[in-house]
């Protein structure tokens, strides 16, 4: 158990478990790029910590791009895109791959993909460590999912509560 702020958190996912599934997402995504360069656009804060395992095990030519938008607020979705910093470089005829950290009710992202797709894209598709199928509340599908899981509050492996908990090894969720 662990404590953050003023709730407390048991483990859920162990670590092993979170490299394992990294590995296989990059082994398919390797696959399906083969011969293709590959953008990966993270968004931050969050996935900072998947994109970074990710790449590293990504076996083709690839660059990467940051993005920084945000709707949570303490331990929900706010429901509002605020996006803090934008794309430097043209998406026009690249592929791009979104990585995100969690899905959680879709509304980060279907606000994003309009903004991505202005710039005519060759390909975009969405890789996602975590998504929470019983909290989306937008129509959207990730081509590349680490795990389902519950609609439960989490956080380490990039994901944090006010700040604290994503230099966590382990993914916990919320007791209290």
């Amino acid at each position: 158990m662990i404590k953050l702020h003023d709730k407390t958190f048991e483990p859920y996912i162990q670590e092993d478990r979170i490299r394992a599934e990294v590995s296989r997402m990059a082994a398919e995504i390797s696959r399906d790029y083969r011969d293709r360069k590959l953008l990966l656009l993270p968004l931050l804060n969050g996935s900072f910590v998947f994109a970074a395992d990710l790449i590293r095990e990504i076996e083709l030519n690839c660059e990467i791009s940051f993005v920084k938008a945000q709707s949570y607020q303490g331990t929900s979705s706010s429901g509002k895109l605020t996006e803090l910093i934008g794309l430097a470089e043209s998406l026009q005829d690249r592929h791009v791959l979104i990585v995100e950290d969690i899905i959680d009710s879709g509304h980060t992202l279907s606000a994003l993909i309009p903004t991505i797709l202005k710039q005519n894209p060759a390909s975009l598709r969405i890789a996602s460590l975590l998504l929470k199928p019983a909290a989306l509340k937008v129509e959207l599908k990730a081509d590349y999912v680490g795990f389902e899981i519950p609609n439960d509050f989490i956080v380490g492996y990039g994901l944090d509560y006010d700040g604290l908990g994503r230099n966590l090894r382990h993914i916990y969720k919320i007791t209290n």
